[in-house]
């Protein structure tokens, strides 16, 4: 079966060798194409000419828009679009800052270059997303089923809010959930790549590679490559990264039970919500934990543009290298101690000194090992 759209017509179809083999000729493209099948039992190895070929034959998932996201953007962009537009039309030539020989040796420190309006971080105050501090946002945003009026809120909720800049409804929220549940799958090939690395890799390192490795199923990727409108970039980039971010909990849970558990990973449950659902598949199911993940994966969704990992994806994007290499190359950064390996780093540094003081130490000899150490 070859995916509606991408396959224009089938021309020949022949059969030798008492079906050991199957040479299909197909028309991808303007272009005729052949494909050859080799059958052994249950396996079929499929040989494309080139990679648009071979992504015609891949089963794609179909899009969908539950929560009503899309459709909310494609309302949202083009006056947007205009506004910026316009906006560097008068201001273009204004200057925002100077730039110093140590600036340019301190890989850029201090630079304004860039713009980011989905965050704010103050020194003092915290962050602020799109203006809503944290507890603002625990506030406004919605919360899971059941936990409505104490519960924490849902990330699906501060995505909306970050893609939007408003305040999504439940059912908002809901349809997102269940979008996101419905687009978590990942293929076979990337569940064989992550078994069959060294448990001594690091984590990081194996999300990084997984996440490369999902690039097979980039649908930006795959328009680029039949010569889509520039205008249509965003339709497929944001395909991509609603693909991706709900595969993210799988992928990661799966490296988590290789390494540490028994590799068995809990199907997703379409009823309920990412966190919940990612904990879950980490074998936490207790309710308290699944409200921590919620403000955990919320508080955490966005920090500025600056940091290492979120300029790089800006970075390798603007090459129009898809979200999925994009993101890989962030998590790269992110693998760094200078940014997110530190957290791992605090963590030894908090179980040595546990380890040298015991269970219950004073004030002064906390104080004490911070100065030593």
């Amino acid at each position: 079966r070859y995916p509606a759209g991408f396959v224009s017509a089938l021309a020949e179809v022949s059969r030798r060798r008492e079906d050991t083999i199957l040479f299909v000729r197909v028309c991808v493209g303007g272009r005729m194409r052949m494909f050859v099948l080799v059958r052994a039992g249950v396996c079929a190895y499929v040989f494309a000419c080139g990679q648009k070929a071979a992504a015609c034959l891949r089963a794609s998932s179909t899009s969908s828009d539950v929560s009503g996201l899309k459709s909310r953007l494609s309302e949202i962009i083009p006056p947007k679009q205009a506004e910026v537009k316009a906006f560097r039309k008068e201001h273009g030539a204004t200057k925002i800052g100077d730039v110093s020989v140590e600036m340019a040796y301190g890989g850029m420190r201090g630079i304004k270059g860039m713009v980011c309006e989905t965050s704010v971080l103050d020194a003092d105050e915290g962050i602020r997303f799109r203006g809503y501090s944290i507890p603002e946002c625990q506030k406004l945003l919605p919360r899971a089923v059941g936990m409505e009026t104490d519960g924490e809120p849902l990330p699906e909720g501060l995505f909306w809010l970050l893609m939007t800049g408003e305040v999504p409804t439940a059912e908002q929220v809901r349809g997102l959930s269940q979008e996101w549940a419905s687009r978590a799958s990942v293929p076979p090939h990337v569940v064989s790549l992550v078994t069959n690395l060294p448990s001594t890799l690091h984590p990081m390192s194996q999300f990084a590679a997984a996440i490369a490795a999902l690039q097979s199923e980039s649908r930006f990727a795959q328009a680029y490559g039949q010569g889509a409108h520039k205008s249509t970039y965003w339709e497929h980039c944001y395909e991509d990264a609603m693909d991706l971010i709900a595969k993210l909990p799988t992928v990661a849970s799966l490296i988590y039970k290789v390494i540490y558990k028994d590799g068995d990973v809990t199907p997703i449950d379409s009823n309920l919500d990412w966190s919940a659902n990612f904990a879950n598949m980490l074998g936490f199911r207790d309710n308290q934990f699944h409200e921590l993940m919620r403000l955990y994966l919320t508080i955490h969704s966005d920090h500025e543009g600056g940091n290492v990992s979120a300029h790089t994806c800006h970075l390798v994007g603007s090459a129009l290298s898809d979200p999925y290499l994009s993101f890989s190359a962030a998590m790269c950064g992110l693998a760094g101690p200078l940014h997110g390996l530190a957290n791992q780093e605090v963590l030894v540094w908090i179980t040595e000194m546990q380890s040298k003081l015991g269970d219950k130490p004073s004030d002064a000899d906390v104080g004490q090992y911070v100065k030593d150490t």
